[in-house]
C-alpha cells in the first residue's frame, strides 16, 4: 500500500513514517520544515523520502497514485493555536479539508486524520464515548471538530475517512516535545529534580503513548474498509486515564530523589475521562503496549543515555509555540506562516 504522511518531520510523525515502512508499507512524506532543529536522539531505523512542502500547498499530483493518506501536519497544541487563530483555522480546519478533497478527487481510497479527544473539552458524566457531545474549548479542539465535521460528508464507496481522536501524547521520540504534560514535567524532574504544581492536579487525563498512537495507525491501515469507513476511534486504553497529580507522582516515583508539591485548582478546566472500549474491541490488532509508569521509565533511560541537559529541556526546537515564535521574530516565516522568500 502506498501511503502519503503529513508531518512526518514531527513528534509523532517521525515514528508513524518508521512503524509503517518496517511493517512494509511504501510511505512519502510531507513536512514544512517548521522543526527540523527538535532532534533528540537517534532512534528510528528507518525514515520515509519527505517532501518539504507546506499542506495548503498540496497539489492534486503529490496525492495521485497513493492508495492512502494520515494526515497529522497541523499546528500541533493549544498554545500554538492561540498564538494565531486565524492561522490556525486556515490549517487545520481548510488546509486539512482541502487535503481530503484533494485525496477524493485523485482516488484516494483511505484518509486517516488525527483528531484529538482534546474536542471533549469539560466532560462531567463519566467516561466519554465517540458517540459523546463534544465540547472544544479552544481553537485548536474547534479545528479538528470542524475537520471531522466536513470529511465525515465526503465519505462514500470509493473514499472512507477515519478519525482518530488521540488522548494526550507522551513518551520518547527523536522528534521530542516537552510540552505535553508527561513529558514536560519528566524533564522537570530530570533537570530540577523538583515538580512543583500550580495546580492541584484533581483534573482527569487520558494518556496515549506515541508508538501506541503509531500502532492505532497502522491497525486502521491494515483493517478490513468496513471497520474503519467514517469511522471515529478514541484512541488509548481506558486504564490510561489519570488525574494530573496522579501523572505528577508517577514521575516522581520514577525519577528517584524528585520533590513533588501542588497548589490551588488552576486556571485551565479541562478534565475529562474517555472510553476506549470501541477501539480495544472492534480495530483488529490494536492493544496499547505502554502506560504512564513505563514511558516515565523509558524517557529516564533516554535522558540518561544522552546525558540531557536543561539547556536542551528548555531549547525552543522542542516546545512548539517557542520555536513558532522564533520563526516569526526572524521573519523567516511570514504572517500568514508560510517560508519566507
Amino acid at each position: 500500500m502506498k501511503v502519503l504522511v503529513t508531518g512526518t518531520e514531527g513528534y509523532l510523525g517521525c515514528l508513524v513514517a518508521s512503524l509503517l515502512l518496517e511493517r512494509g508499507f511504501e510511505v512519502t512524506g510531507v513536512d514544512t520544515g517548521y522543526y527540523k532543529v527538535g532532534w533528540l536522539y537517534n532512534g528510528t531505523e528507518k525514515t520515509a523520502k519527505t517532501l518539504n512542502k507546506d499542506i495548503r500547498a498540496i497539489t492534486l499530483e503529490d496525492v495521485q497514485g497513493m492508495d492512502a493518506i494520515v494526515h497529522m501536519a497541523e499546528l500541533s497544541n493549544d498554545p500554538t493555536g492561540q498564538l494565531s487563530p486565524t492561522i490556525t483555522y486556515d490549517i487545520n480546519h481548510k488546509g486539512s479539508v482541502r487535503l481530503a478533497e484533494l485525496a477524493k478527487q485523485a482516488g484516494v481510497r483511505r484518509f486517516v486524520y488525527m483528531s484529538s479527544c482534546s474536542v471533549y473539552g469539560v466532560a462531567t458524566e463519566g467516561d466519554v464515548t465517540e458517540t459523546s457531545a463534544i465540547n472544544p474549548q479552544t481553537a485548536y479542539a474547534e479545528c479538528k471538530a470542524l475537520v471531522e465535521r466536513d470529511v465525515t460528508k465526503l465519505a462514500d464507496e470509493s473514499f472512507s475517512p477515519t478519525f482518530m481522536r488521540n488522548a494526550t501524547a507522551f513518551g520518547a521520540s527523536p522528534r521530542m516535545r516537552f510540552d505535553i504534560v508527561l513529558n514536560n514535567l519528566a524533564g522537570l524532574a530530570w533537570t530540577t529534580q523538583e515538580i512543583k504544581m500550580t495546580s492541584d492536579g484533581t483534573p482527569w487525563r487520558p494518556l496515549v503513548h506515541a508508538l501506541d498512537i503509531a500502532k492505532s495507525i497502522a491497525c486502521a491501515l491494515e483493517a478490513p474498509r468496513d471497520i474503519v469507513h467514517n469511522q471515529i476511534f478514541n484512541v488509548g486504553d481506558t486504564a490510561n486515564n489519570y488525574r494530573v497529580k496522579e501523572i505528577a507522582e508517577i514521575i516522581a516515583e520514577v525519577f528517584v530523589g524528585c520533590s513533588l508539591s501542588f497548589g490551588q485548582s488552576g486556571a485551565d478546566n479541562r478534565s475529562y475521562r474517555v472510553s476506549f472500549e470501541k477501539i480495544n474491541t472492534q480495530l483488529p490488532g490494536f492493544k496499547c503496549d505502554w502506560d504512564a509508569k513505563s514511558g516515565a521509565q523509558q524517557l529516564y533511560k533516554v535522558f540518561q543515555q544522552i546525558d540531557m541537559t536543561k539547556d536542551v529541556f528548555e531549547s525552543r526546537g522542542f516546545t512548539r509555540l517557542k520555536q513558532l515564535e522564533y520563526l516569526i521574530r526572524t521573519q523567516q516565516i511570514d504572517k500568514d506562516f508560510f517560508w519566507s522568500k
